[in-house]
């Protein structure tokens, strides 16, 4: 009986080991949890600094009791916060669950993940930086969450599926807040923010807990 069973064990072992050297598989849902927190409490506050979720004109800033450029100022300073404590509690997620599972972090693979995520993420936070020069605000939450559900596509043929689904996610969301300008800081918390944590919450029960409890 098991020798019968041994062709194929050794076949899953075999497939296994392809996976794992063309999938970057050390992504930790508890890093999609963290930087949906994150962007929730960067919303948070953004929200009761500048007491309107409507970051679209002149008017806008003047009924917050800013100036234009004070609330261009805070809301890109609030960003630049949440960006880095997602992306160290990321690295941090990541990190740990590769070396619970004994594999390298920085290989051919995830050097090709990162680079996947660098090209869309950079052409998109340049064009949000001239939208900000220009003073167009409002354009730069759509267009965060479009660029980055593009990141996420590109990234996502060098790792799990899951990531395509958040991706598509974050790419019609954006589209979608593109006509409901009154609305811009709400959805931009709802995609970096609740889409996040449900997509870690998945991964962490799908991938983290599985790997952990064999």
């Amino acid at each position: 009986m098991n020798s019968s069973n041994q062709p194929l064990e050794t076949l899953n072992e075999i497939r296994d080991l392809m996976q794992r050297s063309s999938k970057f598989l050390s992504l930790s849902g508890l890093s999609g949890i963290s930087a949906g927190i994150v962007a929730l409490i960067g919303a948070t506050v953004a929200y009761l600094r500048l007491k309107t979720d409507t970051l679209y004109d002149e008017e806008s800033a003047q009924l917050a009791g800013f100036t234009r450029r004070q609330m261009m100022e805070f809301v890109l300073l609030d960003g630049a916060i949440v960006l880095i404590l997602a992306i160290g509690f990321g690295i941090f997620f990541t990190v740990r669950k590769a070396k619970k599972a004994g594999q390298p972090i920085w290989n051919s693979t995830s050097k090709r993940v990162v680079i996947s995520l660098l090209i869309p993420l950079v052409t998109g936070g340049i064009f949000c930086l001239a939208m900000f020069y220009r003073g167009i605000l409002w354009v730069s939450f759509p267009a965060t969450l479009i660029f980055y559900g593009l990141a996420l596509l590109n990234a996502s043929k060098y790792t799990v599926r899951d990531l395509e689904y958040l991706g598509i996610s974050e790419v019609v969301l954006g589209l979608f807040s593109l006509f409901l300008t009154g609305y811009n800081l709400l959805i931009w918390a709802f995609g970096f923010g609740v889409l996040h944590i449900i997509y870690g919450a998945v991964m962490y029960f799908k991938y983290d807990r599985s790997s952990s409890h064999p």
